[in-house]
């Protein structure tokens, strides 16, 4: 028994024309209509709980009839509630009073007013140079499969993998102008313009407030060359010039496109071989590129927090290991003293030791024969002795200054002596003690005397290493403030 009664039926198909519906069919029908009233009832339920929400709206019945393959109902969508009239003649039957509009009631009514403010809707032009299917952006073309092409006769594909997801293109539209400065830009880069045209071309990078579209075929364009130009060291240069204009334009945003443009700088740094020839200066190439790192580092380490962390560990993993070539090594030791005096201390300095060991006999030329690589090294070697020199050059501009009064007049310096022999004279006077001044002073004494102590030991240490070549990467005047 169903708990649609047959007049419900009646009523239902009196309202699509059909009049003389007999009671058996009437009688046959509502326990159909009733499963289907459940069924879709119940999909609205599922999807009022995957709303969060415990009211049932009319939005929820026209998503399941949506999920049905069911026309949705119109007219319902109001937020007032509905008004359920008793039919004449059925003490049991109700149905919904739509009022009856005139169409000239509706034209003639007053307009409504327009909003007090402007609203501004924001949405994402672009994610990561590409562009999302949504109604603000340009509509999408899809693209079908070749009509040609069935799954089952894909090789290797088993029945249970006939479901491909096909991933469709984003267009992404570019004026005519733009096209036209990518492919001019393009064709300068590759083959190579005088320099007077590519100074303007990277002033133009660098300034130029309209170029953020092309930001992702610029890092891409970077990442081909690259790739291919590995033995064409003036392509390769003026690849990382076009990358330094580019981070340095403020109309630009590429934080989301670092991550196509770090592996390109990277190897222009660490590579084994740049330009091909034996005795081409990619040396310059790689001072550069170490700057340009040191540079992303330190402007967008804040929003990548893993930014430099990621390129140290690059770089100390080519310091440290034997088999890599030394232009390798080369590299990283620049790149690595670019980042800052604190990584060569906690990085370079404490393998100091183990690898100029393993460096001299490759400078030597009864030990290494080949004077490419003979070359090599001394460079490694001159580019650590320029990190360590940097190092302490940096250390001591940091170190507080030490106020250290000469006694009687005969000596210019204080030793550790007279520090403890000052501070034992003050514990016996006790009314010294109580002077808060004297204790702050002898405390800076003491810290001046600890920072001292340290980088005399540090020089004393890297002279033994580098012998007498390495004083003149230390300034004169910063190494009179320390006592060796």
């Amino acid at each position: 028994m169903s708990i649609v009664p047959k007049e419900t039926i009646h009523v239902i198909a009196q309202s699509i024309g059909i009049s003389n519906l007999h009671d058996d069919v009437a009688a046959a029908l509502a326990p159909d209509v009733e499963y289907r009233m459940r069924e879709i009832m119940q999909e609205a339920i599922k999807c009022m709980r995957h709303s969060k929400r415990s009211v049932l709206t009319t939005d929820d019945v026209n998503t399941a009839l949506s999920l049905r393959n069911v026309e949705p109902l119109y007219g319902f969508a109001s937020g007032d509630p509905l008004r359920f009239r008793r039919a004449v003649g059925h003490s049991d039957l109700f149905f919904i009073d739509d009022r009856e509009l005139d169409c000239k009631e509706i034209t003639e009514a007053p307009l409504t007013k327009a909003p007090l403010d402007t609203a501004v809707m924001a949405h994402w032009l672009a994610i990561e140079g590409i562009q999302p299917a949504i109604p603000e952006n340009v509509p999408i073309d899809p693209l079908s499969a070749p009509p040609e092409v069935k799954k089952s006769d894909i090789p290797g594909l088993k029945p249970d993998q006939m479901t491909v997801d096909l991933k469709l293109p984003v267009k992404h539209v570019l004026s005519r102008e733009l096209q036209l400065y990518f492919e001019k830009i393009t064709e300068l880069i590759v083959t190579g313009a005088d320099d007077v045209l590519l100074k303007d071309v990277f002033a133009s990078l660098a300034t130029d407030s309209g170029l953020h579209p092309l930001v992702p075929y610029f890092t891409q364009f970077i990442a081909d060359e690259v790739t291919r130009g590995l033995n064409d060291l003036p392509l390769l240069f003026s690849l990382m010039r076009v990358a330094r204009s580019l981070l340095l334009n403020p109309h630009i945003h590429i934080e989301p496109y670092l991550h196509q443009l770090m592996p390109s700088v990277v190897t222009c740094l660490v590579a084994k071989r740049l330009g091909g020839k034996n005795f081409v200066n990619h040396w310059e190439l790689r001072d550069f590129t170490a700057t340009l790192i040191a540079f992303i580092c330190k402007r967008f380490g804040h929003a990548y927090y893993n930014l430099q962390t990621r390129v140290t560990k690059t770089l100390l993993h080519a310091f440290l290991d034997p088999k890599r070539a030394m232009t390798q090594h080369y590299g990283a030791v620049k790149g690595i003293a670019a980042l800052g005096s604190k990584l060569v201390r906690l990085l370079i300095l404490p393998n100091l030791e183990v690898y100029i060991n393993l460096l001299l006999p490759e400078m030597s030329s009864q030990d290494q024969a080949n004077e490419l690589k003979r070359y090599e090294a001394i460079r490694v070697y001159g580019a650590l002795q320029a990190a360590a020199g940097n190092c302490i050059y940096e250390m001591l501009q940091s170190a507080p200054p030490s106020k250290k009064k000469p006694a009687n007049n005969k000596s210019q310096s204080t030793t550790r002596k007279d520090v403890d022999g000052d501070a034992s004279m003050h514990e016996e006077d006790g009314a010294d003690d109580k002077d808060e001044g004297v204790k702050r002073r002898r405390r800076a004494l003491s810290e001046a005397w600890k920072e001292d102590v340290e980088v005399g030991d540090l020089i004393n240490s890297l002279v033994d290493l580098f012998g007498e070549g390495m004083l003149p990467f230390i300034p004169m005047r910063e190494m009179s403030k320390c006592i060796l």
